[in-house]
């Protein structure tokens, strides 16, 4: 486990394991699953249900799973069922929670961009609780994939929150992020340290959110302000496996 993790990534999570009470939060998709070009597609990986259930299970810990996906298409996709916290759409949606004033903003939006999404092949309009994104991602002509990420950006009112990511561009209605999110979640849970894993820009706004005391992993590839990095989801499964020992679970 030395040569996938590192030694000062294996060392943090040992001392993290001793800290209570405990947040364990983790994306989902890149993190928990690997990505697809069709985001319903994207089942876990065989091993995570088990060991998300092993982390939930210790004494003082509080599992959460924090995605720009909502909530209902999070629980949905990712199968889970466990007692987990569940932050969607960015940290618009907490365990389901959403303005009814955002779903009419969010329709609109809707009716502004699904146009020009349907007049390139291969683009596909995906419409969350809180927000639409432009997925790119099977776009053959990747000239044209860009010209639509930025109509689409053009279309969009101005307080509508940009938030680019691989091959997508997502477009908010509000202006949650998962850093201000997480730091709620960490408030109401009087959480004396935080872990979490992702692998995307928009999560670039939780490792920046969290403190020293806290562990942040970035995987894969890419600049982060992560403290730590693991290569890829393999990674992944070894380290959840290093802190449910950690954690004698």
């Amino acid at each position: 486990m030395t040569t996938e993790l590192g030694l000062h990534l294996e060392d943090a999570l040992d001392v993290l394991a001793l800290r209570r009470p405990l947040l364990l939060a983790s994306d989902y998709d890149g993190v928990l699953s690997a990505l697809a070009d069709d985001p319903q597609a994207a089942g876990p990986e065989p091993w995570a249900a088990d060991l998300l259930t092993r982390l939930a299970g210790a004494e003082g810990v509080t599992v959460a799973l924090v995605s720009g996906r909502g909530v209902a298409d999070l629980r949905a996709t990712s199968g889970f069922t466990g007692p987990y916290r569940w932050v969607g759409s960015h940290g618009a949606e907490f365990d389901g929670d959403l303005d009814p004033a955002v779903l009419a903003a969010r329709d609109r939006l809707v009716a502004a961009v699904g146009p020009l999404v349907e007049g390139v092949p291969g683009a596909r309009l995906e419409v969350k609780p809180a927000a639409v994104a432009v997925h790119v991602r099977t776009v053959p002509d990747r000239d044209a994939a860009g010209a639509l990420l930025a109509a689409a950006d053009a279309a969009a009112e101005p307080e509508v929150t940009r938030k680019p990511g691989k091959d997508v561009m997502e477009l908010a209605l509000t202006a949650a992020d998962k850093g201000t999110a997480l730091v709620r979640l960490r408030d109401e849970l009087g959480a004396d340290a935080v872990l979490y894993l992702g692998d995307d820009v928009t999560d670039e706004d939780a490792f920046t959110a969290l403190g020293r005391e806290d562990v942040t992993v970035k995987v894969g590839a890419g600049t982060t302000a992560a403290q730590h990095r693991v290569a890829d989801l393999d990674s992944v499964r070894a380290l959840l496996e290093r802190l449910a020992t950690a954690l004698a679970v």
